[in-house]
């Protein structure tokens, strides 16, 4: 029998469930229907997946009624079954378990996405129907999740309380930082929770488990209000129309340990994650006891050691021109000797100073093209078209510009197209983009008009003088065109088919997902060697023993291998930046064996970095003859 949730959690921790709406999306519901009529159309499918959640070793369970309110179930015309949608989500979660199991009663946020500017009398009267509902079944406790903004939160829980002295968890979507996305410091949102009465403050989705580690260690533990986390399994792919996630259930167990000695109480998981996921925290956790707070603090203090500079003094070599002058492509140049091309992150806000002191440094270490993703995770940041030109203007250096098919419908991707020929950047990388309703602007809509094999086509068309619609351009567009490569996958043979038809359908040359393993680029070299394009092998230095590990269990299409592993676990700041530029100088000898193009991806700003593997490439070239390769126009 299960005792007051209040008094579990002082002395145990409890395992949470996993997700309902991705896991029915696995067993082949489609996404866009509304997953809480569920609980009405097909009771038995929810009561099973609860089931499977609780014989994996959840212990609180979540009721599927996370969108149930009348706001957002008036899209598919349900707003009058509020009651009857929340009731059956209740009694299909208590029917699912045992009597040593929490059901606690699941509210989501209704400002999300499209619903932002919501008015506030809306959105108390659509979350007062939902919570009266709920507090009149036998719930345990009420669940307030994916909260983005500490308002509508505060304006919930207050309404429960008005109600209720039920046990109430709150839980924010963080992105890693230590803010809510209306800007409040989380330290101070969550002493405003804990005043006005949350029993558990907490964290879910947006981010995989090394986001919400970053965002408890800025934080200060609330005396009596311990942590939820619910993360999810990692960033999602998308490919050939279809979501998967990358965190393995062992991965989960790790973290799982982390949390808990940070001071977590409830443990589950998020969108992407499964019974097996859940499987694996609760028997991570089995043995797991709690510590006392000094230990949890000791814990924190261990998890986040002060990051210091790294300071690498790029050499003093010949200035760049104002302004880029005729000469040879990236085609011409990876054809002849080694090349390099480095990425830089544009910024996430208005400051763009960082950005361009590290393009400046790339442009003086003579790297070949500074390469720039568009909104990459589909994160906002800033136009990269703007940015290729400052870098293009400013600095000479040569922009290579990544164009999504996730944000443009085909108007706005030939306009874009067209802007950046005016500007005269010519080299791009054409991708398919991570879907937007895994970004920071969850109601953003993923538009995918075309796909990576088509915009390739669509560009080449350009080339011709001739407009997507058919219609003639006047001029002919001189675009270098590039595709994406993800060859970390068990079948690599399949996967270089479908780098065969991105040829056919246009591409000029070929970037790689970053590769960590010697092995695999002769592996790479041996199943691509017929091909007749260039390709630029994706290598980006590791920062800290937790990016390796973020990066291999977390983000689509990036495989360590476990020597990298090994050699990167437990380091950080310096002797983690030093070990991961020493590793990628290994993966450049392996790759300057079978390529001549070389595409280096900077960490967190950190050109420095990039700065001296760059320079390490022309060591091992003997390359001097910079003078000789002017920018292409």
């Amino acid at each position: 029998m299960r005792t007051d949730l209040r008094k579990a959690l002082q002395e145990r921790i409890l395992t949470g469930d996993g997700a309902m709406g991705t896991f029915l999306y696995q067993m082949g519901f489609p996404v866009g229907i509304s997953f809480e009529e569920l609980n009405i159309l097909q009771p038995d499918t929810i009561e099973g997946v609860h089931r499977r959640y609780y014989e994996a070793g959840a212990r609180l369970i979540e009721t599927n009624t996370f969108s149930a309110n009348r706001e957002k179930l008036s899209k598919y015309g349900l707003e009058k079954q509020v009651e009857a949608i929340n009731r059956e989500g209740v009694r299909l979660a208590r029917k699912a378990v045992g009597d040593d199991a929490y059901v606690v009663g699941a509210i989501g946020s209704i400002r999300s996405g499209k619903r932002k500017n919501v008015r506030t009398t809306q959105v108390e009267k659509s979350l007062n129907e939902q919570i009266n509902v709920l507090l009149d079944s036998p719930v345990d406790g009420l669940l307030l999740e994916t909260f983005y903004d500490l308002e509508e939160l505060l304006l919930a829980l207050k309404l429960i309380r008005s109600l209720s002295n039920l046990p109430v968890i709150c839980q924010f979507a963080t992105e890693g930082t230590g803010s809510t996305q209306d800007g409040i410091p989380l330290q101070d949102a969550c002493e405003r929770l804990r005043s006005e009465g949350a029993d558990v403050i907490g964290f879910n989705c947006r981010v995989g488990p090394n986001g919400i580690l970053r965002t408890m260690e800025k934080l200060t533990p609330l005396e009596g209000v311990p942590f939820s986390v619910f993360p999810n399994a990692g960033l999602p792919d998308y490919v050939d129309g279809h979501y998967s996630y990358a965190a393995t259930p062992a991965y989960f167990a790790e973290s799982a340990l982390r949390f808990a000695s940070l001071g977590a109480r409830i443990i589950g998981g998020c969108c992407g994650t499964t019974p097996e996921h859940i499987a694996a925290v609760a028997q991570a956790l089995s043995s797991f006891v709690p510590a006392e707070a000094s230990q949890v603090d000791a814990s924190r203090q261990a998890a986040a050691p002060e990051l210091k500079p790294l300071r690498i003094q790029p050499p003093v070599l010949a200035s760049a021109s104002a302004a880029p002058a005729a000469g040879p492509t990236l085609l011409d140049q990876v054809r002849q000797r080694p090349t390099v091309i480095v990425e830089l992150d544009p910024p996430k806000d208005l400051d763009i100073d960082k950005f361009m002191q590290g393009s400046k440094a790339l442009q003086e270490a003579h790297v070949d093209a500074i390469t720039m993703a568009d909104n990459s995770l589909a994160v906002t940041r800033m136009s990269n078209l703007a940015l290729g030109y400052l870098v293009q203007d400013k600095l000479g250096a040569r922009p290579l510009i990544h164009i999504a098919c996730r944000d443009r419908n085909m108007i706005g991707t030939q306009s874009h197209l067209m802007g950046l020929h005016a500007l005269g950047i010519d080299h791009v990388l054409a991708v398919t983009g991570d879907p937007a309703k895994f970004g920071d602007l969850p109601g953003a809509s993923s538009v995918y008009d075309l796909t990576s094999f088509e915009i390739i086509r669509m560009i080449k068309q350009l080339n011709e003088g001739i407009s997507f619609s058919g219609k003639p351009l006047k001029r002919k567009a001189n675009f270098i065109v590039g595709a994406a490569f993800n060859p970390n996958v068990k079948y690599l043979d399949k996967a270089v088919k479908r780098l065969e038809r991105k040829i056919e359908a246009g591409a000029d040359y070929i970037m790689t997902q970053p590769v960590y393993d010697p092995i695999l680029i002769e592996q790479i070299y041996e199943t691509t060697k017929h091909l007749d394009v260039p390709i630029f092998i994706g290598i980006m230095p590791l920062a800290s023993g937790r990016n390796a590990e973020y990066l291999h269990n977390e983000v689509p299409g990036i495989e360590l291998s476990a020597d990298v592993r090994s050699r990167m676990h437990g380091l950080d700041g310096e002797a983690g930046r030093a070990m991961g530029v020493e590793i990628a100088k290994e993966l450049l000898d392996a790759a300057m064996q079978y390529f001549n193009g070389i595409y280096l991806m900077t960490p967190f700003l950190l050109y420095e970095m990039s700065v001296q593997l760059t320079n390490y490439v022309w060591e091992k070239s003997s390359r001097s003859d910079f003078h000789l390769y002017p920018l292409s126009k």
